[in-house]
């Protein structure tokens, strides 16, 4: 009873200080301006194939790379000033790579069995969240002290799609220092959801969450400690995936976990296409891909379902909306119709404390000891060191090259207690044995993304803690997949998170493949959504 009393407190507390800083930033924010209110449609039949489509029709000299490169450049062309998702090009290095894929094409006697076992993803474009290393690229993450800064290697992830033949197109947008929910910074500008461009594409990723959703890309790469792979991909209609934890190497990132934070990390695939999540997977996983069994195949009438439809009510986090609601019931609706499964509804306690759990969790000494590197020393890197307060009163006078978000976390981290709750570590121990028990090897749990719909650009200031339905499984160290559900009202993505147990991926996999053929899966802007 003491604990809730708190949380109304700090509810309140939080609201009135949001507020003050909410109608600041609004006053003197620049506000985006275009002349046009929705993206044009989509013309070239290309960009509406999948990645396995695409290189199938490439090994088999249906089209060439090339072809397909150039689509997707034209698109971005088209898209990207109007969205603001991709911060930097190589097209004409892309466009070099594919006249040499088609090269080797037009040369090897193996047959198509042998491109396919050796390079799947041959000649296919893809682009790669900023904050990790693609060689020639830049590395900000956003932080104007980095902007100069060029990646010499490719991060191991990045490598490994590269060895397969991918082609990069260039680097997206995120929030600065990867931790916030609005892919916005100071060096590349706002991204905007290509469904209402008055509307966040999320954070981290939000800059590839963006330019897939615009159908500007087909396959991308993004990272996720608290939803930031999830979350975008749930704003902008498309499917992604937080691994398992430890099977995709988390190397070549900026910036770098520490602390316990190293095992919240997880690097992962984003798509439009759910029968792209796989392949990517097993190539990002290198080695430790084995471990997940993939190509197993999964019989979904023989797996236990669950649906948990909202947190249970914490003072932090807004409730689910109801269109978000009415979803997850239509997907419980469809497995039990479609596969003759009891998808069993459960209200669990202990989420009610998500992002305490998190918060706690995150904060917390790595193996050795040490607490891990601090917001504020990560702002800090190479420049001066940064105080906090401060810089939000340079923020007000417009002088601050941070931006506000960045500048909250680091004054929330002023009034953070060095000593955990004993009560919120045994909730965090009590809901990881729980989950862990009810989802087994053969469990799959529904549950909300995130409270709302993709919100208007800087409203989350608001609404802070929502992050927490997707950020308590990074702690819990569970593979969840995004997975599209269609449009609200409003014509914005609808979707839901499907969890299972520890290197249980392929079922949650599995899982979206099936929901991919009942509900649609990505649509287009300004396509209404099926009826399911």
């Amino acid at each position: 009873m003491a604990l809730s009393r708190f949380e109304r407190f700090l509810g309140r507390l939080l609201r009135a200080v949001v507020w003050m800083l909410f109608a600041a930033f609004k006053l003197f924010a620049p506000q985006q301006r275009h002349g046009v209110s929705r993206l044009p449609p989509i013309t070239n039949p290309l960009l509406l194939l999948s990645a396995v489509q695409l290189a199938r029709k490439i090994r088999r000299k249906e089209v060439t790379s090339v072809e397909v490169v150039q689509a997707y450049i034209d698109r971005i062309q088209e898209v990207n000033p109007l969205i603001n998702a991709m911060v930097k090009d190589r097209f004409s290095a892309a466009l070099q790579e594919a006249a040499q894929v088609d090269k080797l094409i037009e040369e090897e006697t193996g047959g198509e069995e042998v491109l396919e076992d050796r390079l799947p993803l041959l000649g296919v474009p893809i682009t790669v969240k900023e904050a990790f290393a693609l060689q020639g690229m830049p590395n900000s993450t956003g932080l104007l002290t980095r902007r100069d800064l060029v990646s010499g290697v490719d991060a191991p992830s990045v490598a490994l799609l590269k060895r397969a033949g991918a082609i990069p197109l260039g680097v997206t947008n995120c929030s600065e220092l990867c931790m916030w929910l609005e892919s916005h910074n100071h060096l590349y500008g706002i991204t905007n959801n290509p469904y209402d461009f008055e509307r966040i594409a999320g954070g981290s990723s939000g800059g590839e969450g963006s330019i897939l959703g615009a159908g500007a890309s087909v396959i991308g790469i993004g990272s996720d400690i608290g939803g930031s792979i999830r979350i975008p991909c749930f704003f902008n209609g498309i499917f992604g995936h937080k691994p398992s934890t430890g099977i995709v190497s988390n190397d070549g990132q900026y910036p770098p976990a520490s602390g316990l934070q190293m095992g919240f990390l997880c690097t992962g695939p984003m798509c439009r296409y759910a029968e792209d999540l796989i392949p990517m997977l097993s190539i990002m996983g290198g080695p430790n891909a084995n471990k997940l069994g993939l190509s197993a195949e999964v019989d979904l009438k023989k797996l236990r379902f669950f649906s948990v439809p909202h947190n249970g009510g914490s003072h932090l986090v807004s409730p689910v909306d109801a269109q978000l609601l009415q979803a997850q019931k239509m997907v419980v609706r469809r497995l039990e119709a479609d596969l003759g499964v009891e998808v069993q509804e459960l209200f669990i306690p202990q989420l009610k404390y998500s992002f305490q759990i998190w918060g706690t969790m995150m904060e917390a000494a790595g193996k050795d000891g040490k607490p891990p590197t601090t917001f504020a020393e990560l702002m800090s890197e190479g420049g001066k060191k940064i105080w906090p307060v401060w810089e939000l009163f340079k923020w007000f006078l417009g002088f601050s090259s941070h931006t506000l978000a960045a500048i909250g976390l680091a004054l929330v981290e002023l009034f953070q207690s060095s000593h955990p709750s004993p009560f919120i570590l045994q909730q965090k121990e009590s809901l990881q044995q729980e989950l862990e028990e009810m989802l087994g090897t053969d469990g799959v749990l529904l549950y909300p993304s995130h409270p709302h719909v993709a919100p208007k650009h800087h409203y989350p200031v608001f609404t802070p803690f929502n992050f927490s339905y997707t950020g308590i499984f990074n702690i819990l160290g569970l593979p969840v997949t995004q997975c599209p559900l269609g449009l609200s009202e409003e014509g914005l993505p609808l979707g839901v998170q499907i969890v299972t147990g520890k290197l249980q991926d392929r079922l949650s996999l599995a899982t979206a493949l099936y929901l991919e053929k009942a509900f649609g899966g990505w649509r287009e802007q300004g396509k209404s959504a099926a009826k399911p």
